[in-house]
């Protein structure tokens, strides 16, 4: 960062949970038109809280950490459908 940038005023994740529910891109073209583009996230996409990505570098180092917690957690149990 350059020593001339202030950030004494600045929140931490200011925009994060607006971003999750999507947002608008407004481009403006060089003919005078505009180009709208809004931007989901991807179905089934998991975003880790900025603490949490300082410990991984990428989608499988999530992935190779999360396969070790697997056997940990309970067996899911199979519901047996209710008697009318």
């Amino acid at each position: 960062m350059r020593t001339e940038y202030d950030f004494t005023g600045g929140v931490r994740g200011k925009h994060y949970r607006a971003l999750q529910a999507g947002y608008t891109i407004n481009i403006h073209m060089a003919d005078g038109t505009t180009l709208v583009k809004e931007v989901m996230p991807k179905e089934g996409a998991v975003v880790l809280e900025p603490d949490i990505q300082a410990y991984f570098q990428d989608s499988e180092s999530v992935n190779r950490a999360l396969r070790c917690l697997i056997p940990l957690l309970p067996k899911k149990r199979k519901s047996k459908a209710k008697k009318t």
